[in-house]
């Protein structure tokens, strides 16, 4: 089940039918910001060391390979996360791009199909992600009817 609308968004999120449908509606997600990184586990001077020879190596797991999306709106409505939970997994078709080298690459994930623009010799893509709840929050200024809210979701 969908819980945008393309007619406001790129972000597009889904649920497992089994699950409640919270969702992106009109008015919540202009102007979007989102983050991209790598989870905690995927990053950090931890996963390098030094040979006795002093070269760097890295020695990071390459099954710790994921991504972290945090997402924030500001607008004139929340979004419908009512009944979303910290642990409820998504399919998330991100608004964040990726870029590779055409001739020599290929998409390190999932492109969202009709995502895929090409310029010049790179392809541009925004990656379709399993990710699960990690936070989210809603704040709003009642005089200047402003809705503030945040979205963490980590790749599964």
């Amino acid at each position: 089940m969908t819980i945008t609308s393309s007619n406001y968004t790129d972000l597009d999120l889904r649920f497992d039918l089994s699950a409640p449908a919270p969702g992106v509606n009109p008015y919540s997600a202009r102007g979007l910001r989102g983050t991209l990184t790598p989870i905690d586990a995927a990053q950090g001077s931890d996963k390098l060391a030094r040979t006795v020879n002093g070269t760097l190596v890295d020695i990071s797991a390459p099954q710790m390979r994921k991504y972290r999306l945090e997402i924030n709106g500001a607008d004139q409505a929340p979004p419908a996360l009512d009944a979303l939970w910290v642990g409820m997994v998504l399919v998330v078709s991100s608004h964040v791009e990726l870029a590779y080298l055409t001739a020599t690459g290929s998409s390190g994930r999932v492109p969202v199909p009709g995502s895929e623009r090409v310029e010049d010799a790179y392809t541009y893509y925004r990656p379709q992600f399993t990710m699960m709840v990690v936070q989210h929050q809603i704040e709003r200024e009642e005089w200047e009817q402003a809705v503030s809210w945040s979205l963490t979701l980590e790749e599964v």
